[in-house]
């Protein structure tokens, strides 16, 4: 059967992805990069077709893609169907690390539409692509809005790199059946991630400020995405059998939830140096963070004037003075100790999940290597 000029043949040949070792992250990671820089190879004749415009886009996408990242979703998925019998010297190996390297042009979807979402001007230290966009409009002096132009094209880059996404696994070589197993979590994780933003989007409305609430969005928006599923689908594409896809799936909501607890304390106190975005970005966006929904839930109780400066405050274009004063408040409050607390009770609790698994102990070690960096970082 020949292939189409979408297909990147990147399951066989001299240029397949190299096949890491178990336990060696930095060869995981390597692997993804070039199973990435394979896709990206192969679309550039069919972008090509259709003009310097989608040039440009996929350009864009692939820089944001390979620019940085640590490989997180990847790297789990790939653990996940090692601790799950599969062999990384066998012939299904370079597939298998194919698919889970296409979970990297997931992300970036999420990432470019949450920097729309979130207004955002930087990223990892860069313009956001719709700024980046919005700025090339100006340079050129084209007509209509240049911020709208942005937003436009931000969103079909988003568009694509998902749409990408399901190309790199149809290519990726994998065995039908295995196909079949990835497919129905995959589908699952598209759905939790869309259905997480609008949650989020719905919680920035303010119309829900409870713990609860913003736990449901970490549940889905992220936890469900960066870990918990991409075990699931390390796990299916071995054919694992249910009691350890459920542990692999215990652990990962829990240190997925904790993963993005430290996110929302790195929002409000992280180092821009580190983080690669202005500092309080979380508070001018006006996220209703567990952080800040506990602060709020504390505020309410004990000190409203404090209560009130949190609600007229969020979402608001703060400058650095009453970023720091918003700081101290929310530290007072007791809330940073709360979501600490929280971390540590959901990382312990993941990684009993762990502990009690049937994952092979290589794969085990590694993996709670991982959640430990996840939720201790500090960028």
């Amino acid at each position: 059967m020949s292939r189409t000029p979408w297909e990147v043949p990147l399951s066989a040949g001299p240029s397949a992805p190299p096949r890491p070792a178990p336990t060696d992250r930095a060869a995981v990671v390597a692997a993804v990069e070039r199973a990435l820089i394979e896709f990206f190879a192969g679309r550039r004749a069919a972008v090509a077709e259709m003009g310097p415009v989608v040039v440009a886009a996929a350009e864009a996408l692939q820089d944001f893609v390979l620019r940085g990242g640590k490989r997180t979703r990847p790297a789990f998925a790939w653990t996940g169907w090692l601790g799950a019998g599969g062999d990384p010297d066998g012939p299904a190996a370079p597939a298998v690390l194919t698919a889970c390297a296409a979970l990297e042009l997931v992300q970036a979807c999420a990432l470019i539409h949450d920097d729309i979402i979130d207004s955002s001007r930087t990223r990892r230290g860069f313009p956001t692509v719709h700024v980046d966009f919005e700025q090339r409009h100006r340079d050129r002096e084209w007509g209509g809005d240049a911020a709208h132009f942005g937003v436009s094209v931000g969103i079909l880059v988003g568009d694509l790199a998902l749409a990408w996404a399901d190309d790199m696994i149809a290519a990726a070589g994998l065995e039908p059946v295995a196909f079949a197993r990835f497919g129905r979590v995959w589908a699952a994780m598209r759905t939790e991630v869309l259905g997480g933003q609008l949650l989020d989007i719905h919680g920035e409305a303010g119309a829900d400020e409870s713990v609860e609430a913003a736990l449901r969005i970490n549940r889905y928006k992220t936890a469900a995405y960066t870990i918990e599923r991409p075990l699931h689908l390390g796990a299916a594409l071995a054919d694992a059998d249910p009691a350890l896809i459920a542990d692999y799936r215990e652990f990962g909501t829990d240190i997925g939830i904790a993963f993005q607890l430290r996110d929302d304390l790195l929002g409000v106190f992280g180092d821009p140096a580190v983080t690669g975005k202005p500092s309080g970005d979380d508070l001018r966006e006006g996220k209703r963070t567990v952080l800040i929904a506990e602060a709020l839930q504390r505020a309410d109780r004990s000190d409203p004037a404090a209560a009130d400066l949190l609600r007229r405050s969020l979402g608001t274009d703060l400058n650095s003075d009453e970023v720091t004063r918003l700081r101290t408040l929310i530290a007072r409050l007791g809330a940073v100790d709360a979501v600490e607390q929280r971390i540590t009770t959901l990382t312990d609790r993941g990684l009993a999940a762990l502990d009690r698994s049937a994952t092979t102990p290589t794969a085990k070690k590694q993996l709670r290597a991982m959640a430990v960096a996840a939720t201790s970082r500090v960028a």
